[in-house]
Formats: C-alpha cells, structure tokens, sequence
C-alpha cells in the first residue's frame, strides 16, 4: 500500500497546485472589480479560478479517498487526514453555495485558507498512512470523528461569510454616510452655506464599487452565516454526545473533563450562546458576526493547542 500512500500525497500536492492557481486568479478578480467597470464586463480571471478549483477540489477527494485505501481505513484518525477532509469540505461548502446565487468573491479567503491547511498537513502534520491506535479502533471513529471533520469545514466557511460581513457592513455605513452628506449639502447651500468640498454625490462610484455590486448585503451574508452555524452546532452536538459514548466504551466513563473535553464543550457553549443570542436576544449583525468568529477561533485553538501542546487522552496527531 506504500505506492497508493505516495499517489495520496502527490494528489494532495496536485490539489494545492490547482488551489494556488485558483487563489491567484480570485486575487486578480479581486483587484480588476476596483476598476469600477460596468456590471456586464467579462470577468475571465474569476471563471479560470472556478474551473482550477473544481480540478482541485477533485484531486483533493481523490487524495483523501486513496489516503484510505493505502491506511485500510477510513482516512481521518490523525491531524494530517483531519487536516486534508475538513479543507475538501470547507472547498465543496464553497462550491455548494454557488448555486443560486453568485458567492465566488468568497473564493480568496476560502481557498486561501485551505491552500494554507493544507501547507501545514504536507509539512508539520504528515505521517505516514498505517493502522491505529487501539483505543481508535473502533467503529466510533467512523462516526464520531466523521462528523466533527464536516462539522469543522461548514463551521470554518462561517466564520468565513461573518469576516465579510464586517468589511461589508463598514462599507454600508459609510455609504449611508456619504448619501446623507449629499442629502443635507444642498439645504446647506440654500441656507447660505458656501458649496463645494462636500461629499461624493449619492451613489457616486466608490473603489470597489463594482465589487460591492456582486457582493450580497451584510444582511444576507449574516443570515447564510446564521444557518451555516445551525448546521455545524448540529454536527457539533453529534460529536461531543458521541465522543461521550465512545469514552464510555474505552476508557468506562463518559466524560472525565480531559483538555480535549473540555475545549470541545466550551465550543458547544460558545455556538449555543451564538444560536441563543441571534434567535432570542436580537443579537444581529456586528455582534452575530464577532461571536461567529470567536467561536471558529475557538476550534482552532481545540485543533492545534490542544492536540500538539496539551497531555491529553485525545492526543492523536500521530507526529512528535
């Protein structure tokens, strides 16, 4: 199987080459939107990104599905293969949202951060592909550790869309600010006031005003974020009950407030207070959006500081 674990690798390194090409052309969309052409203008460097992502994101699926051929299981019992599933997930995530409606601004940061991860997999995380732990083998790795690594690819999206939230909400203030500035200029002039080094004329093209054309209200972005979170507390209330069943099975207890524990219950509480606050409290917008990311911070610090710095039952990264 050591043939089929090189191919896995070399297929994981293909899917970053095809991922760098696409962050690159999403980057060169992202600067000619400041052009502030017409609406109907060809954006050539945004279908090359879409296309060489789909060839990624084909050749990612094929590393990771033969990472578990060459293992002899499923391919998500160490932080390497975590690292590889959850990223080919936050990309089809990405490509999912295309449908219906037009998110490939998204591109940059989604692909970056998963050409990122996956830096990190090839060069920190990497082992070999082999058999596991006994306390892994058992068919709760299947199902515990399965869910959290799809709940972790729609939870990091999320955090994603809140991100743009923010940038978008600042440009809508500032908007509304120049167009009440338009507004009030010319009762300004009629009072006596001297005119001129006013403000821009309402709905006087910005920098990136093309860009904000095709990019949806922060409104809409904060719902989508709202139900991509609802979908990974689901999957994260899965996994922390699972994770209690299978410790049960192995170790005879349920919960023993071990670090890996713990962070991952903090995490349900964080999504909980998130979920709690939006739906009861009105806690839309900014605030929505900070708790989002907080939270998506909180699973990265559960990813890294806990697995590789922690002395935890549920250290399994398998390097060190």
């Amino acid at each position: 199987m050591t043939d089929i674990g090189q191919l896995s690798t070399l297929l994981i390194y293909g899917a970053m080459a095809a991922y760098t090409v696409a962050l690159v052309a999403f980057a060169v969309d992202l600067s000619g939107l400041r052009d502030r052409g017409p609406a109907d203008k060809p954006r050539r460097a945004v279908g090359i990104a879409m296309s060489t992502t789909w060839v990624g994101a084909a050749l990612h699926l094929v590393g990771v599905l033969t990472r578990g051929i060459a293992a002899g299981r499923v391919p998500w019992a160490n932080m390497y293969e975590f690292s590889i599933l959850f990223t080919f997930v936050a990309v089809a995530v990405f490509l999912g949202l295309q449908r219906g409606r037009d998110m490939r601004f998204l591109g940059t940061f989604v692909i970056g951060g998963a050409l990122l991860m996956l830096g990190i997999a090839v060069s920190v995380l990497y082992v070999r592909a082999d058999g596991v732990q006994p306390a892994l083998d058992s068919y709760w790795l299947v199902i515990h550790v399965s869910i959290a690594t799809i709940g972790t690819g729609v939870l990091a999206v999320a955090a994603t869309l809140s991100g743009v939230q923010l940038v978008r909400e600042r440009q809508e203030l500032r908007r509304a600010e120049t167009e009440q500035a338009a507004v009030e200029e010319p009762a300004l002039v009629g009072a006596g006031a001297p005119a001129g080094g006013g403000a821009a004329p309402a709905g006087a093209p910005g920098r990136w005003s093309r860009l904000w054309e095709t990019v949806p209200s922060s409104a809409e972005l904060e719902r989508l974020a709202f139900r991509l979170n609802a979908v990974g507390f689901v999957m994260w209330t899965f996994t922390l009950i699972a994770g209690a069943i299978w410790a049960e099975h192995a170790w005879g207890r349920p919960w023993g407030w071990d670090p890996k524990e713990t962070w991952t219950f903090v995490i349900w509480v964080v999504y909980a207070a998130y979920l709690h606050a939006r739906a009861t409290r009105g806690w839309e917008g900014r605030r929505a959006a900070y708790l989002s990311i907080f939270g998506f911070v909180c699973v990265l610090a559960n990813y890294f500081v806990v697995n590789l710095i922690f002395n935890s039952l549920h250290s399994y990264s398998g390097i060190g």
